[in-house]
């Protein structure tokens, strides 16, 4: 061990690519270990839910413990260490970063896991390859014979995020869409809160390294519609030079508005039947997303998030509570915070 803060990660796992490239932007001394579904390495702990990435910290005795599930990793490191924060100081531009990060987070991976595995083309390209993340050194028979159980057991897992013939066009179509809207931004100003990056283009970026970069059916849709957006996820990967840049003044808050309409056209509506679905001890849930029938099975995780954000919501100052009233009206969001 050394003073470097250390990780677990996974060059397919969008998380380990969203933190990475934060930690680098930050100037977070790190050393990343490549293991991912090898398990975590000897003399390490392993957490509680096997999840990457797996990020190693020193408790208060200096013993080591696992941590994972980034956004709460990302505020913790911003307690550590005080340079090139990504999380804005005002208030409400705040909440707004976190509601797109959990977009990003939440609803993007479902994208990233459909275009992986719905498709035969992309499926045979991601087993092999994540294999060879995982340890390069295994031999060809060794490599088919993994890829083959883990692509199976990954495309009979399709229906926990929601993919399947019903859900699959309101997937792809939102996909679609948000390749226009982050192409208009980052013309516009760099970043999605302005010109710095903050949590949530790290999130955005951690599932567009997936889907411009790894899977071919996405990556060809993005090459046609976007390529702006794939430049941008490839400078994200590494903005350790990136200097200066503000966040968005009050002012500007409008030049969110597209990108807080497709969250509250796609991932709104799912967040609330999906609560609803937990509550209840549904199996199943069927709602309404963009005009079409969605259906899965309810997911407990994601009912956190979406308490999480809502608790988010009521502690902000009643002058911020109003500015982010004020930008969410219209876009659907506000049915997130009982405003519809």
């Amino acid at each position: 061990m050394t003073d470097r803060l250390e990780l677990m990660g996974a060059p397919g796992s969008p998380y380990t690519r969203k933190m990475l490239a934060l930690l680098r932007y930050r100037h977070i001394p790190h050393n990343v270990i490549w293991g991912g579904a090898m398990g975590a390495p000897d003399g390490y702990p392993k957490p509680k839910v096997a999840l990457l990435p797996t990020f190693y910290f020193r408790d208060s005795d200096g013993d080591l413990e696992a941590a994972v599930d980034s956004t709460p990793i990302i505020r913790r490191l911003e307690h550590d260490y005080s340079s090139r924060s990504v999380i804005p100081k005002n208030e409400a531009l705040r909440f707004l970063d976190l509601l797109i990060e959990d977009y990003a987070d939440e609803w993007l991976t479902k994208a990233m896991f459909h275009f992986r595995w719905a498709f035969q083309v992309d499926a045979d390209h991601a087993g092999p390859l994540l294999i060879h993340w995982a340890d390069p050194s295994l031999p060809d028979n060794q490599v088919g014979i993994l890829a083959a159980q883990f692509s199976k057991r990954q495309i009979d897992r399709l229906y926990v995020v929601g993919s399947n013939e019903i859900t699959a066009k309101t997937i792809e179509y939102s996909y679609v869409r948000l390749l226009d809207v982050l192409d208009r931004l980052i013309q516009q100003q760099g970043f999605v809160l302005g010109g710095r990056p903050s949590s949530c283009d790290f999130a955005l970026h951690g599932q567009l390294t997936q889907l411009t970069q790894v899977e071919p059916t996405a990556i060809a849709m993005t090459r046609k519609l976007a390529p702006r957006v794939r430049a941008w996820v490839d400078r994200m990967e590494d903005l350790s030079g990136h200097k200066g840049g503000d966040w968005l003044a009050e002012a500007q808050y409008g030049s969110l508005k597209d990108l807080l309409s497709e969250i509250g056209r796609t991932y709104a509506p799912f967040l609330i039947a999906n609560a609803k679905a937990v509550e209840s001890g549904a199996e199943n849930f069927e709602t309404e997303i963009d005009g079409r029938k969605w259906q899965q099975p309810p997911f407990p995780y994601q009912a956190k998030c979406f308490a999480a954000l809502r608790e988010a919501y009521q502690a902000l100052s009643a002058d911020s509570r109003t500015r982010v009233d004020g930008v969410l009206a219209g876009t659907g969001c506000e049915a997130l915070f009982g405003k519809a």
